[in-house]
Order: C-alpha cells, then structure tokens, then sequence
C-alpha cells in the first residue's frame, strides 16, 4: 500500500517553505519521527521528520523547491500509518463521488432557471469563486467570507471604494494585510468583481516598497534602473534565500511605513562589569554565558512592565493600540543566512542565569540551522547588540509588529567628571529605535533613561521592576 507524506503545519502563519537539503533516497527504508528533509522558512531552519515509515518509492519535494502545507513530499510503501489513512476510505470513496455527482446534476438546472434570467453575471462569478479560497482556511473564515461574497456583487469594487463601501476581501487576507501593514482598499483586486486575493496582497507589498516615485508622479521600477554591470567587469548573480528575502521585504517595509525616531544614550556599567566577571563561571557551570545581552533581556522585561506602550502593537484597521501582557524579548543572532530573531518567551518570570542559558542554547540553535519555529515567533521587543563587532553606534529599524528595538554597541572605557575629577568609566552605547505613532519622544527619552539606570544601579530592577 502506498501512503503520501505531505507537508504539515509547522507552526501559526507558515503557509510555504524553501527545501534545503534532502536526507533520504528512493529505495530507503525509513521509520517513523525520522528526519526526512531541512526547511527553511523566512524565520528559521528546521528538519521535518515522516509521519510515516516504509520504503521510499518517490520522492517529488526538490532542494532549492518551494512548497506549501499540504504538498507532498514523498510517498512510501507499506507505510504503517498508510493503511489506517488509506486502506478503509477507499472502499467508499467511489460511491461518495457518484453521490455528489448526482447532488450537482439535480441541483443545477435549479440554480440555473434562479439566477439566468436577472443575475447571469453574477452566477458565473459564483462558480469560479472557489479557485480564489485559501486552502488553509478555517470554517468560521469560510462562512464569514461567504456572507461578503453575496455583498460584494452588488457593485463593483472600485466604485465601493471610492463610495467608502467594503473591500471584497477574504477574513484571512484582511489579517495578512494588517500584519505587513497593506490597507487593504488600496489593494488592487484580480479576482472576480476586484476580488483580492493573498498574492494580490502580497504583490502589492512588493511593489509599493521597491518602487521609486518621481517629481511627475510616475512610478518608476528601482529593479529596471540597474545598468549592466558586466560592462566593466566580472559580476556573479546569487539567488536571495527566504532569510535574506523576507529580512528584506519586512526592513524595506518597516522603513516606509513606520515613522522612526531614534534616540541615543550610554549607560555607565563599570560596576556591572565587575559583577559580570564575577558571576560569570557560575554562570558557565550552569551552561550558559552570562553576557551584557542576558543581562539587557530581564532589564527590559522590566522597563517594559513599568512603559507598556514599549510592549504593543498598532492596529490601524480597528484604530486601536494592542497592549500585551506578556513579555518576549526577541534577540538578533548573525547567522552565515542573514539575521534570525529568536525569542525568549516569559523573560519578566526568568531569572539572568535562566536566560543566559536560554539564550546560548537558543543563538547555537540558530547559527546550526536546527532552530525551533515556535522560538521565532511571538516577540513583543527586540535588542540588536552589535558590540561583539564594534562600532559606536547605529539606528536599529523596529521590527513590526512590535513598536521598539534595542540597539547595543561595543562598550569603551572613556573619561567621565565624578566628584570634582576624571575619572576611566566603562560606557554602553545604546541606541533606542521606536514607532512615533505609537510612542512620543518624551516617553522615549524616560525609557531609555530607566533602562541606563537600571544597568547603573541594578537594585532599581529590586526595587521598582
């Protein structure tokens, strides 16, 4: 009996994947919770293990391929879990399709003799509106979607919108559009009545943010203006992987849509070194590194109990501010694919040498390609600490939906006026991006004062963390 393996859900709002390795060969025998390829999506790397076992008979997933939740990858014969899946329903399967296709050959001439003589129109666009559903899409979707559909023909879409009527859009593509920051109604529609769909979405993401607007309001493509670079030299095209692609799509995003203002500060942490050093072989026993970045992570889950605007997230479909009650720090890990953001999630009911550990285990994960979905995902707040690098200083770009990122610079020892005298401290650049719809500078300012205060004199984080 041969049994399809097909792509599961991975995790929440992962619809496709990039296949980057493939572990097994026509002929191999495999078992089941064994690791059949690598993925990788636009947050992380991870192995899918067979829900099946056999002998593999054909494998249709390809390294360098895309595919979807629900595709195959690879079929297998006398697999175990096959024949509970496949052996019993196909006995029935020919007599439910001669069923419903005797349902469809009574029920047609009726729907035909209702809708031919005053709607004709609007029934073809009925028909062929199940080629615009989302295949993932849930019940309560579906019946929501339905009850737009009979609205949605009552008028074209351009001449709702422009009357401030609704958008003709799926539930499902609504989120997606607030979640990459689209409104939805300037999105052109390609399905029946101006139908918008999720690539419609998503193409339009694309090009309103690598599209140049000239002084004459035309719109000029960034991609047509390159020059052909061979004209003076050698030149190699290297394709984008999804990191790198979708790190770029959301940066260039971010930049256009969320007004940023970035404020600068340093925090004397002379003492804290002191403690860091002292503290940190304990730390290392535990297995962990007790690093300035574990310390940043409880601070700010404190700075964000005492400043919740820090930790939300704007809604500007519902014109609402989401205030969230939980606190994910996200910490930006370099990898040889580009920059991964994995989450240490609950950081406010952790203690340092806990995220410390957390955090080691977490950044090795990511740079070995073996990172858990569900550590990506989730994240109320970032820091992006580059001082392992260098550097003095720099603007980090919010990361959306969240509202505020956290940009660490190398520490240096400078010379600072304490008591009458100079006096060799050792400073912490910060550098505090965030989202001014959301946040005023007066309210940025007091944040990142806390959280030097806090790094000066840890037993703030005592006494009003």
């Amino acid at each position: 009996m041969a049994t399809e393996f097909k792509l599961p859900a991975l995790a929440e709002n992962v619809e496709q994947v990039s296949v980057t390795k493939i572990f097994v060969s026509e002929g191999d025998e495999i078992e089941k919770d064994q690791p059949v390829i690598e993925i990788e999506t636009d947050k992380a790397a991870a192995e899918v293990p067979s829900e099946v076992s056999g002998t593999v008979t054909e494998i249709r997933a390809k390294e360098g391929s895309t595919l979807r939740v629900g595709d195959v990858v690879l079929v297998v014969k006398d697999g175990a879990e096959g024949k509970k899946k496949v052996e019993a329903p196909a006995k029935k399967e020919p007599e439910k399709k001669a069923e419903k296709a005797e349902e469809k050959k009574s029920e047609k001439p009726k729907a035909e003799e209702k809708k031919s003589a005053k709607k004709a129109p609007a029934a073809k666009e009925k028909a062929e509106e199940p080629a615009e559903e989302e295949p993932e899409e849930k019940a309560a979707e579906a019946e929501a979607e339905t009850a737009e559909e009979e609205t949605f023909e009552e008028a074209p879409a351009p001449a709702r919108r422009a009357a401030g009527g609704s958008v003709p859009a799926a539930p499902s593509v609504r989120r997606l559009a607030r979640e990459i920051g689209v409104e939805i109604s300037e999105v052109p529609g390609s399905g029946p009545g101006g139908r918008i769909s999720m690539e419609d979405v998503k193409s339009y993401s694309r090009r309103v943010n690598t599209d140049v607007r000239g002084i004459s309001g035309g719109v000029v493509s960034t991609r047509s203006q390159l020059p052909d670079f061979s004209r003076w030299g050698e030149v190699e095209r290297q394709a984008m992987n999804s990191v790198r692609r979708r790190t770029a799509e959301n940066m260039a995003a971010s930049w256009a849509q969320v007004p940023h203002v970035t404020q600068f500060d340093k925090a004397d942490v002379t003492q804290l070194e002191e403690l860091r050093r002292r503290f940190g072989k304990r730390v290392e026993a535990e297995g962990g590194k007790l690093t300035a970045t574990a310390i940043l992570v409880k601070v700010l889950a404190s700075a964000l109990k005492k400043f919740p605007q820090f930790n939300s997230s704007i809604d500007l479909a519902n014109n609402e501010i989401i205030y969230k009650q939980f606190y994910n720090i996200g910490v930006a890990v370099d990898t040889d694919r580009g920059l991964l953001v994995p989450v240490i999630h609950n950081a406010d009911q952790k203690n340092i040498v806990e995220i410390a550990i957390e955090l080691s285990a977490m950044a090795e994960r990511a740079r070995q390609r073996k990172s858990k979905l569900e550590e990506m995902q989730g994240g109320t707040f970032t820091i992006s600490n580059l001082g392992g690098i260098g550097g003095t200083g720099f603007t980090p770009i919010v990361n959306p939906p969240e509202v505020a990122i956290l940009g660490v610079s190398r520490s240096a020892v400078e010379p600072v006026f304490v008591d009458g005298a100079f006096q060799p401290r050792t400073l912490l650049p910060l550098a505090l991006s965030y989202d001014h719809r959301v946040i005023d500078g007066a309210d940025g300012a007091r944040f990142l004062r806390w959280v030097v205060e806090a790094l000066e004199q840890p037993f703030l984080l005592f006494l009003e963390g």
